[in-house]
């Protein structure tokens, strides 16, 4: 991508943020304000899970440990103390520290080798914490869950709304300048060609494993938030189906495209409500993973690449026929 691209890239996301800023302010209707703080949120657990497969190649399983670990450490933290700005830090401070542990362990036992072995590890990992959230009821209160209060500048839901924005503000470029530096370069070529790089004289191991870092470490932050935002906590949030969720975002948005993914989240979002409200029109749309698994196909189908990798692809097309047009014109008139 060439410094005017990346210019004018920057230049709409800044749009896209200004008017989403200003958008509480104009529009007071908080089922669908808490229905986009819910595509914030998911928007930065999709783009830690495409920098995993798509800046490195590698398959998460079990991706749904990480948000369920930021979820459960500020949950406890703050039910156990009073519900302030400062046990907040802490207990996301806490959360994001152990993502980190783990997601470096998961990536030393298992990525030398293959990426499927870090995929079936981190599945199983992710059971596990499951099974110890439903068995230690002494902290995690099982699979009822709890209740928790939260401090109260983020009862509002307008601040909650954009705290949610500007962290994933904030992510979006730092993950993004994380991805054009010289590391992410080596990423990219690692999921293009491992054996090409290491013969280079890389140790694509230790390249590995920070990409598996960072992107649990965000995930983490995306469970913080959710909690916030919902006031509560059960065992659903180590669920295969939170995966498989940011499977299907980062898919139907574009791989490798950071913003694809958010995008993804805001389609998966606002399609589940609207069709589970279409339920009191019609039975079938109780069933609307069925639709949903249809609005998917079709995505795969028209999109193959996603829709923002499709669009860029199609678009980039464009720009390579007309510059070899324009190519051609001058020889003409050389000759």
């Amino acid at each position: 991508m060439t410094n005017l691209q990346m210019n004018k890239s920057t230049m709409a996301y800044t749009l896209c943020a200004i008017a989403l800023l200003a958008l509480p302010f104009g529009y007071d209707n908080r089922t669908i304000l808490f229905l986009i703080t819910q595509v914030f949120i998911f928007g930065i657990f999709a783009m830690s899970y495409d920098l995993l497969l798509g800046f490195t190649g590698i398959v998460s399983f079990g991706h749904a440990m990480f948000f369920g670990i930021g979820a459960y450490s500020v949950s406890i933290i703050l039910d156990r103390n009073e519900p302030t700005m400062f046990y907040l830090v802490i207990g996301a401070i806490v959360a994001m520290a152990i993502a980190g542990l783990v997601s470096f362990i998961a990536g030393i036992l298992t990525l030398r080798l293959k990426s499927h072995f870090y995929a079936m590890l981190t599945l199983a990992l992710a059971g596990l914490f499951l099974v110890a959230a439903e068995k230690w009821r002494s902290l995690t209160k099982g699979n009822d869950g709890f209740v928790l209060q939260i401090p109260e500048l983020f009862r509002d839901r307008t601040n909650l709304y954009l705290t949610c924005l500007i962290s994933l503000i904030v992510l979006f470029f730092l993950v993004r300048r994380f991805t054009q530096s010289p590391l992410g370069r080596i990423l990219m070529a690692i999921r293009e060609n491992e054996q090409r790089v290491e013969s280079i004289g890389f140790d694509i191991m230790h390249y590995k494993v920070i990409a598996s870092v960072v992107s649990g470490v965000v995930a983490s932050f995306a469970g913080v938030l959710y909690i916030l935002s919902l006031r509560f906590v059960d065992t659903s949030v180590f669920a295969t189906e939170v995966t498989l969720d940011a499977l299907l975002m980062t898919i139907i948005g574009g791989v490798g495209t950071l913003i694809g993914p958010i995008i993804g989240a805001g389609i998966i979002e606002f399609a589940h409500h609207w069709l589970s409200e279409l339920s009191d029109v019609h039975w079938i749309f109780e069933r609307w993973i069925i639709l949903f698994g249809i609005i998917y196909i079709l995505a795969v189908i028209f999109f193959p690449r996603g829709i923002v990798g499709s669009l860029m692809h199609m678009w980039g097309k464009k720009r390579y026929k007309k510059h070899n047009q324009t190519k051609n014109e001058q020889k003409k008139v050389a000759s």
